[in-house]
């Protein structure tokens, strides 16, 4: 299964999602691009997605449909779906909310194309205002095995590197991370992202101290997840 990345909007993300011969759109902002990219692969353009129903994250999905006869897949189809199949292959759908209630994630093999959930360096805002479940979608993304990828709605690399620094997280990690960061392909695995996303190093001892040290809860894992979700 190939990943095709388009970015829009400044930093919005977009992706192509192939098969052998039929593709998946999420998130697909980037019209033109994505539409010449299937004609020059050869593909054919079957289903159009969204991580979550934020304006900027459905912008071309009706324009991509009206051009391609795809079928767009709402929150509740692709739900009761779980799966979309791309000629021999299936792309999970995972239920991830927290950045708001619709929040879903793709699992595309070994990668992972998760919206505003989880970001390469940080996570996103908590607008649905349920940091619990907020909490249990991040633990479901972070059991999923190291080398598996991220590919993120936005790119916030830059800055997520800099507020990293102000944080008890390993410089070197840190300078590691920036040095393979790439604008033109923004990804990274869930192995960096335990050693540099202050968000999901709630666990890490360094990171414990830090919050017990600012007066913040840390008895148990949704405590000091809560607590780091404080800090940005």
């Amino acid at each position: 299964m190939r990943i095709y990345q388009f970015r829009y909007s400044i930093d919005n993300l977009a992706y192509l999602v192939a098969g052998e011969s039929s593709a998946l759109v999420v998130d697909g902002g980037a019209v033109e691009e994505i539409l010449g990219a299937v004609d020059r692969l050869g593909l054919t353009l079957r289903f159009i997605a969204t991580t979550h129903g934020h304006p900027d994250h459905t912008t071309g999905s009706r324009q991509l449909a009206a051009r391609s006869g795809a079928a767009v897949l709402d929150h509740e189809r692709l739900l009761e779906m779980g799966t979309v199949t791309l000629d021999s292959e299936e792309v999970r759908v995972l239920a991830t909310p927290g950045h708001t209630r619709d929040s879903k994630t793709f699992a595309c093999g070994e990668s992972l194309i998760t919206g505003d959930t989880l970001f390469n360096g940080t996570v996103g805002n908590c607008y649905s205002g349920d940091l619990d479940a907020f909490y249990g979608s991040i633990r479901t993304l972070m059991a999923f095995p190291d080398d598996t990828r991220v590919f993120a709605g936005h790119d916030y690399v830059r800055a997520s590197v800099a507020f990293a620094r102000t944080l008890p997280v390993d410089p070197g990690a840190l300078d590691a991370y920036f040095a393979a960061y790439d604008p033109q392909r923004v990804v990274s695995t869930l192995s960096q992202e335990r050693r540099v996303n202050p968000y999901v190093m709630f666990d890490h001892p360094d990171m414990v101290a830090y919050l017990k040290g600012r007066g913040l809860p840390v008895g148990s894992g949704p405590e000091r997840w809560k607590s780091v979700m404080t800090l940005g």
